[in-house]
């Protein structure tokens, strides 16, 4: 039986909060909560500056478990802390519509910063919180004035140090010298398979040496002075992130799951909640709490309200002494967008042929120069992304005050750090590759739909008239499968100026993550100046008498025009669609939906360079869809679109198809 200490019952708190809790739920993962309690503990109750009445404080610390599946280790701690998380919703983990899910959500659960579960995007995610932080710091502390000053840790698995996203974002960390991220590392040797060792043999602080990284390791994960030892080391560490690797025990207490992959995603069972309450002298009442445990750990609220008051002073005497950065760092924080930010957009004239890629090139730079939380960059394709900010200098860790950011080779990192930047707040991220690579960001694209983050994703390069890079290069189904996320809003322009209003629809988005698909090739400027493009859909064109409705997207629209010229040389009166955003086109009322597809009208078609997929809804079930039903191929796109049959002619010819098969106006 260990020691009786309140340090000891502390920990032993956590731990059967967690095990009690997986145990009612009859479902979850007690062995992580029950091996990290002790560093769990440390980190809470002796660095981890937070104030649990405020958990939107701005300066706080930032606390995020990498290895969600654990997540009973978090509401133990939130609840313990005095977060708005009452024991009650501890009783109902895993139950639909309580405030502990299976795995922690932002926006959910108070005090949870950020949605984990999937391993690596934790991490990822804390890079570009570390990433915020020092962008912040840089930008508007002054001597005397430190306003945004905090560090961002992390507890990590075996699992996300596996992913190849861990080792994406730790290059990044590490380049970028972020010596105010901390990671824990849950070094158990447990995985579900069995010991790590079946498959994960490297040398771990080795490996983030070579990032350059700080690197430390605890051999007894029991032992609170060494871990607190380490964290302090840590701190002093001002050039580079740095890495904990504290080795733990899977199930740490429990006499016959201890070290054994069967504590990973399984509750105990009631014999082994018995043996193990046994093995630590703990009381057998499910859910206990001791009353001295209880008071201590409490304290966090009052120490949470003294640092919360002692930067408040510092911030209203920093609002005396520099008015207006500190005006221009609260609007920031609030997620406000300053006064005439939309004003000297760049407009586009008919007659000019510009690529949508170019056009958001010029408006993003325009948008720029107001918006000053406008930060981002490219995986390595800021040329061909046009994202580079002309008037601002490099995110590095001589200029953190810089404002573009290369990430690299990337994408799946750029993606999560980009979640990281949002949540943290102060910055309004955006971050490009070509549309095809959105694949490999697409998890964390995924996630920044599912926590409402307004990420901005520039998407290049988004049909076969890329041309000769050919098909590993010629995105075919991206567009479908973002347009399938939810919460996701995809918006595809036709031309130039509907790219800027995209641009505007981006920036006023609060709780929606934009992708921008653009073009590498020039496409003409339409009649339209001012294109709602906030609508999701209007009418570029129209007929006197309307016959046939010709929906398209980007590129493809020029293509309805001209298409719609040749019909009305027939006699057939021709609408043209662009429907650049299918999402807020099914957000308008349906009124205004009838009016821009009436449904008198079936004879439709839709053009559209990539997969058909999810065409039909529009076009109805005698419409018909020109779009890609296979991948591309390598050739200029000269070659390529009468290949694929994206031609004038072939789109007359679909409008005398469904014509026929619709007998017409009804």
């Amino acid at each position: 039986m260990p020691e009786d200490t309140l340090t000891t019952r502390a920990i032993n708190t956590i731990r059967f909060l967690a095990i009690d809790g997986v145990e009612k739920a009859r479902s979850g993962h007690p062995g992580l909560p029950m091996g990290a309690a002790p560093m769990a503990f440390t980190l809470w109750t002796r660095f981890l500056r937070h104030n649990p009445a405020n958990p939107a404080w701005p300066n706080r610390d930032r606390f995020i478990l990498s290895a969600g599946h654990g997540s009973m280790l978090l509401y133990a701690l939130l609840h313990l802390t005095g977060y708005d998380l009452p024991l009650a919703e501890l009783e109902r983990f895993r139950q639909l519509g309580s405030k502990t899910p299976g795995h922690p959500e932002y926006r959910h659960t108070a005090g949870v910063e950020t949605t984990t579960g999937p391993l690596g995007q934790g991490f990822a995610t804390a890079v570009g919180m570390a990433m915020a932080e020092r962008h912040l710091a840089a930008t508007y502390n002054r001597p005397g004035f430190s306003v945004a000053d905090h560090f961002t840790y992390a507890i990590v698995s075996d699992g996300d140090l596996m992913e190849g996203l861990s080792a994406e974002a730790a290059s990044l960390a590490g380049h970028l010298k972020l010596g105010k991220m901390i990671v824990l590392y849950d070094d158990n040797h447990i995985s579900i398979e069995g010991q790590t060792e079946i498959t994960f043999t490297e040398d771990v602080l080795q490996r983030f040496q070579a990032y350059g990284w700080h690197t430390q390791r605890v051999a007894d994960g029991t032992n609170v002075e060494a871990i607190d030892a380490a964290i302090q080391q840590a701190q002093s560490v001002t050039d580079q992130p740095s890495l904990i690797a504290v080795r733990t025990h899977i199930a740490e207490g429990s006499p016959n799951k201890h070290d054994s992959p069967a504590a990973h995603g399984s509750p105990l069972g009631p014999e082994e909640v018995r043996l193990t309450r046994d093995h630590l002298g703990w009381p057998h009442e499910a859910f206990y709490i001791p009353d001295d445990v209880r008071t201590f750990f409490l304290q966090a609220k009052d120490r949470g309200a003294e640092l919360q008051a002692a930067w408040e002073t510092t911030w209203q005497n920093y609002r005396q002494a520099f008015p207006e950065l500190a005006e221009e760092l609260a609007t920031r924080w609030h997620g406000r967008l300053p006064e005439g930010w939309d004003q000297s957009l760049p407009t586009f004239a008919e007659g000019q042929a510009v690529a949508t890629r170019s056009a958001s090139g010029q408006v993003l730079n325009a948008l720029a120069l107001k918006v000053r939380a406008l930060f981002g960059g490219s995986a390595d394709l800021a040329p061909s992304n046009d994202t580079h900010l002309k008037d601002a200098i490099d995110f590095s860790p001589e200029h953190y005050d810089g404002r573009n950011v290369h990430f690299g080779v990337r994408e799946h990192a750029m993606a999560a750090a980009l979640n990281g930047l949002s949540l943290h707040g102060g910055v309004r991220p955006f971050g490009g590759t070509f549309l095809i690579f959105s694949d490999y960001a697409k998890p964390a694209i995924r996630l920044a739909a599912l926590m409402q983050q307004p990420v901005i994703y520039v998407f290049t390069h988004d049909s076969i008239g890329l041309g000769e890079d050919g098909p590993t290069h010629q995105p075919i189904e991206q567009l479908a499968g973002l347009r399938a996320m939810p919460n996701l809003w995809v918006i595809r322009p036709a031309d130039a100026n509907e790219t800027r209003e995209a641009w505007k629809v981006a920036l006023q988005s609060t709780e929606h993550p934009v992708a921008l698909a653009l073009s590498r090739q020039k496409l003409p400027v339409l009649p339209v100046t001012s294109p709602p493009v906030a609508n999701g859909g209007y009418i570029v064109r129209d007929a006197k008498a309307l016959d046939v409705i010709l929906l398209a997207t980007g590129s493809e629209v020029a293509l309805a025009l001209d298409a719609a010229g040749a019909l009305e040389n027939e006699g057939i009166g021709a609408r043209v669609v662009s429907l650049p955003c299918w999402e807020l086109f099914d957000r308008m009322p349906a009124e205004y939906r009838e009016s821009i597809l009436p449904s008198s009208v079936a004879a439709r078609i839709a053009i559209e360079a990539a997969s058909p997929f999810g065409w039909d809804r529009y076009v109805g079930p005698q419409g018909k869809i020109l779009a890609m039903e296979h991948f591309g191929a390598s050739g200029s796109i000269e070659q390529l679109l009468p290949y694929f049959g994206f031609t004038v002619d072939r789109v007359v010819q679909a409008a005398h198809q469904v014509l026929a098969a619709t007998g017409g106006r009804k």
